[in-house]
This record gives C-alpha cells, structure tokens and sequence, in this order.
C-alpha cells in the first residue's frame, strides 16, 4: 500500500483518481492546488504525487520547480488535459517522473504507479546499500598511528597524486584505497579494483590493458581491460609486487604516457585514470631481487602511505570490536552482544598476525558461540 497525494483543482478528477487508487487499496490525501499541495507535501511524507498542470494560485509546473529545492523526494506524476509534447518535455526535464494525458487511461494510470512505486524502492535499497558499504570502509581507532593515516587520506585523497600503500595482510590497505577514492574529485568515475596476486601470470596483460579478438587462442572476442574501464576513475592495483616484469613495464608505459596498447593491437588507446597502489611485500628489497622496476616504484611511489599492524596500535582493539559486533550482530540478525572489560583486555593481550581481518573472524566467533555478554572465558575458550 502506497501513501498518494493527489493535486487537482477539477473535484470529480482528484476524486475519481482517489476512487480508482484506494480501490488498489493505496492511502489518498487531496489538494485543490500547487500551493496547498506544497504545503501537504512538505509536512507529510508521499510515496507518490500526482498534480495537474494547469490549476490557479500555482501550477504544476510552478509546484514541481518549488518542490525541487525541497527535499521532497517523491516521484511526481504530472496530468493535463493540455499536453503535448513540449510540454511533457518540459515537466520532465523539471524533474517529473512521468507525464498522463486527460482523460485517463486506467491500465496506463496503474503501469504507471507500479513503476514509481518499483523506483521508490530500487532507491531505497541503493541507499540501504551504500551505508552498508560505507560501514564496511571505515577507519575505525583513534591511536596516533591510525590518525596519522587518517590526516593522510585528508590531504592527499582531493588530489590526483599516485598513492602507495603498504602493511601487512589484513591491515586494512583497501579501505585506505576507497577512502582515497571516496573522498577525490573522481568519486562519481569508476573504482576499479584488481588483484594482481590473483590474476595469472600469463593473463595479467589481457586483464589490465585488453585484447583484440583472435590475439591469442582463447580470445573470441575483444576485450577492454581494466585501465580503459577505470577511464575518468581510479584504478587501485592491490599486490602489485606480484605484478610480472612484463607487465610492470607496460603499466610503466601507461603512467608515463598516459596510453596504452591492448595485447595483439598496435593501436595507442589514451586514458585518463589515477592510480592507487598497494603491497604487502617490501618493494625495495624485491628491486634488489630483481623482481621489481625501480622505475615504477618512484612513479608509484609519490605519496606513500604505511597502515600500521594491529599490534601496533593495540588501544584500537575496543573500538574495533564494538564496530565489528555492531556490523556482524546486524548482518547475521542476531540480538545485539557485548564485550565486557575482561573480555577486552584479554583481546588486547594477544598478538595479531592476521590484523584486522583476523580480529574481526575472533569477533564473529565469539558473537556466535559466546554468551549474551562475552566474558574472558569466552575468549579463552573460543577465540
């Protein structure tokens, strides 16, 4: 059941149409014009409105413009009796979502409410969506160590400066990534993530630069790879020190010169992409291996970011398991738990050689196997 209002200044239509919609079982509200209908419209909230174009006091054109600056976010379906199609045009570049002919077509009425109705809640769901993958990319902690990262990513994310980012495994390196992307200029382009450990050595070319169909025996058709996708965006190469030579030196190539050459091509393709880059390996000592470009790594390494290990910041651990249970309580649909003082200190006490990620699989754990309130024996027994 959907809450409509209905803006008209014709009686017998705001009423056939209140006729014809609570029968599909929707709630109805009536307005006789644009300025009373703003007034209902800014005080209640609407799944759906309805208004005429042409109606004393303020029209529908008038009502949809001042509805706009609100923060109304209904979709609004005009009906005239006086339509055609610069007028439909105009509502809908005004932001209407839909626009109906007087007299009204019933099926065409119904489609178009079951598809506003379908709008309202893909963008709910989008929104649900994005705060359940904000939540997933926070900096959690307030050591010195992890504000330092945090001022970082202030000063260097609205720049278009390449960034490298070390630490261990499960430290936290991509959500640095996203937040270096969250907060740029380029936040509306692609993020294109690529995991250069797990990719083939012999498939890393095709992945990150493309194909042309028929460059090699499996390739049936042309492929775009992941720089050209990320064009206008960010590209951020997680594991690049397992990047091979081969391919260091083409993506060498796209830095410098902003270009690059799809495998079995010799056609230049330009691009325009800000590069993030990431390791858990010591890219120095690889240069001296001879399994790194000295090169890359001083055009990689313009602004370097180092994310601490969870041992060295072990003050963050309550706040990291409050974030996590709260998230973990929430996904799994289990009754809120919490962590007694104990229980903490005694997560503080061991040593984390999986990090982050490794505290967060303990706190899930727990959550499922311990106690309403998790106490050290908990910890002693399950983590």
């Amino acid at each position: 059941m959907a809450k409509i209002l209905i803006i008209d200044d014709e009686r017998s239509i705001r009423n056939t149409l209140k006729d014809i919609l609570e029968f599909e079982k929707h709630q109805v509200q009536l307005a006789e014009n644009g300025k009373i209908g703003l007034e209902v419209a800014q005080s209640t909230p609407f799944d759906i409105i309805f208004s005429d174009i042409k109606m004393p006091e303020m029209d529908g054109i008038e009502f949809l413009g001042a509805l706009k600056v609100t923060e109304v976010e209904a979709p609004v379906i005009m009906i005239s009796g006086h339509g055609n199609i610069d007028t439909a045009v105009e509502c809908i570049k005004k932001g209407a979502f839909d626009f109906i002919e007087k007299p009204i077509d019933l099926n065409r009425l119904l489609i178009t409410v079951r598809n506003a109705l379908d709008k309202n809640t893909l963008v709910v769901e989008t929104k649900n969506l994005k705060k359940k993958i904000a939540k997933r990319h926070q900096m959690i902690g307030a050591s010195p160590a992890i504000q330092k990262v945090r001022m970082m990513i202030d000063r260097v994310a609205p720049t278009e400066a390449r960034v490298l980012i070390t630490g261990e495994n499960g430290t936290g390196k991509e959500v640095v990534a996203r937040l270096l992307f969250e907060m740029s200029s380029r936040v509306n382009a692609p993020f294109v993530e690529v995991n250069c450990a797990a990719i083939p050595s012999e498939l890393i070319e095709s992945e990150l630069f493309g194909h042309e169909k028929g460059s090699f025996t499996s390739a049936i058709k042309q492929r775009i790879g992941k720089f050209e996708q990320a064009d206008t965006g960010t590209i951020f190469l997680d594991e690049i020190g397992d990047m091979s030579l081969s391919a260091q030196t083409k993506v060498l190539r796209v830095l410098q010169e902003n270009e690059l050459t799809r495998v079995g091509s010799d056609k230049s393709v330009k691009v325009n992409v800000r590069v993030l880059a990431a390791t858990n390996k010591n890219l120095k000592k690889e240069i001296e291996a001879g399994n790194f470009r000295e090169d890359l790594f001083h055009r990689l390494n313009v602004i370097p970011i180092h994310v601490p290990s969870l041992d060295e910041r072990k003050e963050d651990i309550p706040l990291l398991v409050s974030h996590f249970c709260e998230l973990i309580c929430t996904e799994q649909g289990i009754q809120p738990k919490v962590f007694d003082a104990n229980a903490l200190t005694k997560l503080q006490s061991r040593s984390w050689t999986g990090n982050i990620r490794e505290l967060r699989n303990v706190v899930e754990r727990l959550i499922i196997l311990g106690g309403q309130a998790i106490s050290q024996d908990d910890v002693e027994m399950f983590a």
